[in-house]
């Protein structure tokens, strides 16, 4: 009887080895292939926390005037003013359309931003004042952390791989870790 239970625990320990050697493979290569996305998704995520913070990645939203949209001029008329500001600062940009406009009641301003070369004119609501023209770095650093600086498609497939990926490093990571563990203890009770 008692070498039947010898012969038991020898095969579980036998079958934690084999595990353990296998999943170390898995674990190593996904690690290897996922390793250049990782890295570039962390070192942007890290710029990226800092954007707000540090004014050479974003630049820093001014205030204007008054908080009142009664008083703001009208989209047409910031939307000219920023332009005519974007051109005037680079002339290279003259045919640059707008991308997007976001305006910001609470800080009395709107932020103009342009399709090519990641440009950004903040403009207050009400007068029409140009607080600054700027490249908006954050953007491109945003683009290139979820990939799609590529393409949307690209964005897609890398994120679903990414997170995969980590998923299955997380659960090969956790047996490597507990099963010695398992490992040990049945080992003891020889």
């Amino acid at each position: 009887m008692f070498k039947n239970l010898r012969g038991l625990k020898y095969n579980a320990l036998s079958r934690i080895t084999k595990s353990l050697r296998k999943y170390r493979v898995y674990h190593k290569y996904f690690g290897l292939s996922l390793a250049s996305l990782v890295f570039i998704s962390a070192l942007t995520g890290v710029f990226l926390g800092w954007k707000k913070n540090a004014a050479w990645l974003q630049p820093v939203t001014q205030k204007g005037i008054s908080k009142d949209l009664s008083q703001w001029k009208s989209m047409v008329e910031l939307a000219d003013l920023a332009k005519t500001a974007l051109y005037t600062a680079q002339p290279s940009q003259k045919d640059n359309p707008i991308d997007r406009i976001d305006v910001r009641p609470g800080k009395g301003m709107a932020k103009v931003l342009f399709e090519k070369g990641w440009w950004e004119v903040q403009i207050d609501g009400v007068n029409g004042e140009v607080f600054s023209v700027a490249k908006r770095h954050s953007d491109w650093i945003e683009k290139l952390h979820d990939g799609s600086i590529i393409s949307d498609l690209f964005k897609l497939i890398t994120m679903n791989v990414l997170g995969i990926g980590l998923l299955i490093l997380m659960m090969t990571g956790l047996w490597l870790w507990y099963g010695p563990r398992i490992y040990r203890r049945l080992n003891r009770r020889r």
